[in-house]
């Protein structure tokens, strides 16, 4: 067994080059979750959560398997923003309010799926939401959202 660490400077370099050229490649997982991870270093500056304050899947008589046609409509108050949306066999349309520009992005886990702007009349438009939960980040008039995570298909 050789001496460590290594009486020198350029005996540690090789022992170094040796431990990390047999690294490999690393997993996709692993990528995604410092990515993710990489995401959160503007913590400081969280956005306000708006919460859901009407879903339509949970009205009275609501049909629990929608029909291609079908739509579904959640808001979402946080602050003083407030956002709608409409999901239906396309994609998502929705509107912010108070109207005032702005961006709105939709992730899931593995990051930020689709962005768009806010028209004139806070109206905009996403596409089909992949599976799993979907989380929608508003941005408007200096204030920030982020939506609870929701199930939109």
């Amino acid at each position: 067994m050789e001496q460590w660490p290594p009486a020198d400077d350029a005996a540690l370099g090789a022992e170094l080059r040796a431990a990390l050229g047999d690294a490999g490649e690393v997993p996709e997982e692993h990528l995604r979750a410092a990515r993710a991870a990489f995401a959160w270093r503007t913590v400081g500056a969280q956005p306000t959560v708006a919460e859901l304050v009407f879903d339509s899947a949970c009205e009275p008589g609501a049909v629990a398997t929608r029909s291609a046609g079908s739509t579904r409509n959640l808001s979402f108050r946080g602050g003083p923003i407030v956002v709608e949306i409409e999901i239906g066999g396309t994609g998502i349309v929705g509107q912010l309010s108070p109207v005032d520009g702005g961006r709105v992005s939709a992730r899931t886990a593995n990051g930020t799926y689709e962005e768009t702007s806010v028209d004139a009349v806070g109206l905009f438009s996403l596409g089909l939401p992949p599976p799993g939960p979907v989380q929608l980040h508003a941005r408007s008039g200096g204030f920030s959202v982020v939506t609870d995570w929701v199930c939109l298909r």
